[in-house]
């Protein structure tokens, strides 16, 4: 797979994310949404940046029991029940995602949601790659 990040430089610069990104690749992986579960299936960590790693860790072991890699990775959407406690961790979130993905962004968004399927779960993450 190929992918080509696009930041017009039009546009506000971006940080923790890619405004676009182009894929050419012959495989699509759907990745499900991904909350801070453990493989008991209870949700661990009391912290926003705690949870956001395991979620981002179960995200990531999806896609390489699929495949695919987190270079692989054209778009993540992060459902959060604080945006505002996403925006006051966000240099920790990127530590956090920079350490288990490195540092090729896929698009992204942040939405808040009222609550998740879990009701102790803070955050969830779901995307799509694009794989040879």
């Amino acid at each position: 797979m190929t992918t080509e990040r696009v930041n017009p430089p039009a546009l506000s610069p971006p940080t923790g994310f890619s405004h676009a990104v182009v894929a050419t690749g012959s495989r699509v992986v759907f990745l499900a949404g991904q909350t801070a579960l453990d493989a008991d299936g209870k949700v661990t960590g009391d912290t926003l940046p705690e949870q956001f790693g395991t979620a981002l860790g179960n995200l990531l072991a999806a896609l390489r029991a699929a495949g695919g890699t987190p270079a692989d990775l054209a778009r993540v959407t992060v459902y959060a029940t604080d945006v505002a406690a996403y925006r006051a961790h966000a240099r920790q979130l990127g530590a956090v995602w920079q350490r288990l993905a490195g540092r090729d962004y896929p698009a992204m968004a942040v939405v808040e949601v009222v609550r998740l399927w879990d009701e102790r779960a803070l955050v969830e993450l779901d995307g799509f790659a694009v794989l040879p």
